[in-house]
């Protein structure tokens, strides 16, 4: 009997506790969507796709949204998802990185026009370090979670593009 008492103690103390109250998804929606597609759409250098790959990693996050709500960052993992299904759409199509629509509603007003050519110049993998950990201040920890990635890689794929960035703007 002792065992059965024994087991019941342990049981209890396994619980899962009660978590706050997680945002609903509509919520949610509301408020990540533009924080989502702005550095998107930079890292994408094509707003069109940028919109498109949004409404998808939020129909993704909707139809997991009682696991995403678990999440410490949820817009993170919008962002990659998003990313990862526009990444594949160009292998499908095999288009050509090109802007299809104005960007002036995804670039900071205090940008310059130099500063976006040298960001288009990098690759996509560059890019989307560079705008997350500059354009939305994220920690490298944070980035790296968000791609997938380790901390290091976050470091050395900043460090090579503003390299790249600044042959570019020289």
């Amino acid at each position: 009997m002792s065992g059965v008492n024994e087991s019941l103690t342990n049981l209890a103390m396994v619980q899962p506790t009660v978590r706050a109250a997680q945002p609903d998804f509509d919520t949610f929606y509301r408020s990540a969507w533009d924080e989502v597609y702005r550095p998107l759409a930079v890292t994408l250098q094509d707003a069109d796709l940028a919109r498109e790959a949004v409404d998808e990693g939020m129909i993704r996050a909707y139809s997991r949204w009682r696991h995403v709500s678990a999440y410490r960052n949820q817009e993170g993992w919008v962002y990659r998802v998003a990313l990862n299904w526009a990444i594949s759409q160009r292998r499908k199509t095999k288009r050509e990185i090109t802007v299809s629509a104005p960007l002036e509603d995804a670039a900071p007003v205090d940008s310059s026009l130099d500063l976006y050519r040298a960001l288009r110049a990098l690759g996509v993998e560059q890019r989307a370090v560079v705008v997350l950990r500059y354009l939305l201040a994220w920690s490298e920890a944070e980035v790296a979670s968000a791609l997938g990635i380790r901390p290091g890689t976050v470091k050395s794929r900043l460090h090579r593009a503003f390299e790249k960035m600044r042959k570019e703007l020289s």
